[in-house]
């Protein structure tokens, strides 16, 4: 299925009447390229997703190598994305932010790697990103982390929210099994922004980089995805600090879920088991002619 956010980029004739329109829709070389990619099957643009954020993580890690670990925020992000956010990444918070992790990175273990900072955006493209999923800081446990919120790397026991994920999919989504794996990288390759608010944090202390600057900037993901030309995105909000996060989305193009956090202490409480939101989620898609997720792992 073609995604119609194809069909709003499509260049009209220049004019007085639209000569704002234009300048709105300019497509950059990055965005014409992924553009094009939206018009290919659904299985066909995941492997180039899956592909390109394979090659960059080569690169990103030869790169910090030779950086001795401190991380060039800026160069990290894909392509699509430094574009959607180049005033952000002007200001002055985020060399202040890039600072401070590199200091924390001398002085502690810090979670996840360099290359794997922004492995959420290197999968997804700000193009091709239909769905988001709002988490709040990375696994603060050995070798579980690496940028995608809620996912842990093959091999890695999933934690219980993400079994609770699993649970709740199972009896949403015909089909679905509970996987092996609690990587999600096949769902980022097909569009899923999994989004932590915090992108960083210190070996056994959650919340350690709380109040460092991550907010800001994954508060102008949030509002460049809101304010994205075409059509509506599917935002997944749970819990408190999600919902708060998402407070400002334009429900009116955008579909929007909400229910408590998939922690066991909140699920087992009530208002996880049974939101459906996968099922709601492809619903949106299709009806908005965007290709719906195939959620299996």
């Amino acid at each position: 299925m073609q995604s119609s956010i194809t069909s709003f980029f499509k260049k009209t004739p220049a004019t007085s009447v639209n000569k704002q329109s234009k300048r709105a829709t300019a497509l950059s070389p990055t965005q014409a390229k992924l553009l094009k990619e939206e018009t290919l099957p659904a299985d066909v643009k995941a492997r180039i997703a899956a592909n390109r954020a394979a090659a960059r993580a080569k690169l990103l890690a030869r790169t910090m190598k030779n950086m001795n670990g401190k991380a060039d925020f800026g160069a990290a992000l894909e392509p699509s994305w430094r574009e959607a956010l180049a005033d952000t990444l002007k200001e002055p918070f985020w060399k202040t932010l890039s600072d401070f992790v590199a200091t924390e990175r001398r002085a502690h273990t810090v979670y996840p790697p360099p290359d794997k900072v922004f492995s959420a955006f290197n999968h997804s493209s700000f193009i091709r990103t239909r769905v988001v999923i709002i988490g709040q800081d990375p696994y603060h446990g050995p070798g579980q982390a690496h940028g995608m919120c809620f996912s842990v790397l093959a091999g890695v026991y999933s934690p219980p929210s993400l079994q609770n994920i699993f649970s709740e999919l199972e009896n949403d989504i015909p089909g679905f099994k509970k996987p092996r794996s609690g990587c999600l990288e096949k769902w980022a390759n097909q569009g899923v922004l999994l989004l932590n608010s915090v992108l960083t944090v210190q070996r056994a202390q959650p919340n350690s980089h709380k109040g460092r600057g991550w907010e800001r900037f994954t508060d102008a993901v949030v509002d460049a995805l809101n304010k994205r030309p075409g059509p509506g995105l599917v935002f997944m909000l749970w819990g408190g600090y999600a919902k708060k996060k998402g407070a400002s989305i334009n429900a009116k193009k955008h579909c929007v879920l909400k229910a408590v956090h998939p922690s066991p202490l909140s699920a087992n409480s009530g208002g996880w088991f049974g939101n459906k939101h996968f099922s709601q989620a492809n619903a949106f898609l299709k009806k908005s002619k965007q290709d719906p997720i195939d959620w299996r792992l």
